[in-house]
């Protein structure tokens, strides 16, 4: 990844294998994080922490991922509003 691309692509938090970012042009859509893990990708809406699309996770991964948002949902939703300025 370059250095542009992860300016476009802010990390708000590492977990374990994962990485939680946003993309910083998609200020029209609701509050969301993307995850990632090697070649696997999501992305949750974070009010209510829901799952909005999956490339390559398998269902119980997905379960985990989604108690991680659960558990970090308030700072993430910080993170979005902080650096979208909501």
């Amino acid at each position: 990844m370059s250095g542009s691309e992860v300016r476009w692509m802010p990390t708000v938090l590492r977990s374990g294998p994962y990485r939680f970012y946003f993309h910083s042009h998609e200020t029209t859509e609701p509050p969301h994080v993307h995850i990632d893990r090697d070649d696997q990708t999501a992305k949750f809406w974070l009010a209510p922490a829901a799952l909005a699309s999956s490339i390559g996770f398998a269902p119980r991964e997905l379960r985990t991922i989604q108690l991680l948002v659960i558990q970090h949902r308030l700072m993430l939703l910080e993170a979005w509003n902080g650096y979208f300025g909501a």
